[in-house]
């Protein structure tokens, strides 16, 4: 199955404290929202994504924000079961090709959707979705590029996600909103449960 395809939310998760990653994933999953994108932008993503491969198998454990080979290398390497990232160039799609799990990789123009589906790469990230033209962006791809499969991220919100969810070429969302820092901060892992829950709704 289609990695766009287990949950119609990815919640895109900042970890800040790894010791946080387990009881947060333990929430999402209980959610219903399985898979779970740890972005590359703190000292202790990959620990947390180590520990929830490790401690919480249910979840489907990915890195995000991958940038370079070496992150790649490195992600792979703890325990990442997908990798997301924010553009796409030439070293990095040759490193996400040659990684061994699935990816997004991103795209925000026609030009560059269609040099990935060149590749034989047609599920994507549609990043910073809402900057670049958001829903009606995406609806405008999906008569000239009806092979091309994206999940939008940035900008994303409970609003405006059915939108993007309604569109024949939109598999998921990502979304920030579930794993608020206050909440993570606090412990209110109940809370996580319950937006997790909401969003997991989200596609009838």
């Amino acid at each position: 199955m289609s990695l766009l395809d287990l949950a119609p939310v990815v919640p895109v998760v900042v970890v800040d404290d790894a010791s946080t990653a387990v009881p947060l994933a333990r929430a999402l999953v209980a959610g219903g929202l399985p898979v779970i994108e740890v972005t590359l932008r703190t000292p202790a993503a990959l620990d947390a994504i180590r520990r929830i491969a490790a401690e919480v198998p249910e979840a489907v454990v990915g890195a995000g924000t991958v940038r370079t080979p070496g992150d790649v290398e490195a992600a792979v390497e703890a325990g990442s079961r997908f990798l997301v990232s924010p553009g796409t160039t030439p070293a990095l799609l040759a490193a996400l090709l040659a990684g061994g799990v699935p990816f997004l990789p991103g795209a925000a123009t026609a030009s560059e959707a269609m040099s990935l589906a060149e590749r034989g790469v047609r599920e994507l990230k549609f990043f910073p979705a809402e900057a670049a033209g958001g829903a009606a962006f995406l609806k405008s791809l999906s008569g000239p590029l009806p092979d091309v499969r994206f999940c939008p991220t940035g900008g994303i919100t409970p609003a405006n996600a059915p939108a993007y969810l309604a569109l024949p070429n939109v598999g998921c969302v990502g979304g920030s909103w579930l794993t608020p820092a206050d909440a993570l901060a606090a412990g209110d892992y109940a809370r996580v449960e319950k937006l997790a829950t909401e969003a997991a709704a989200l596609r009838g």
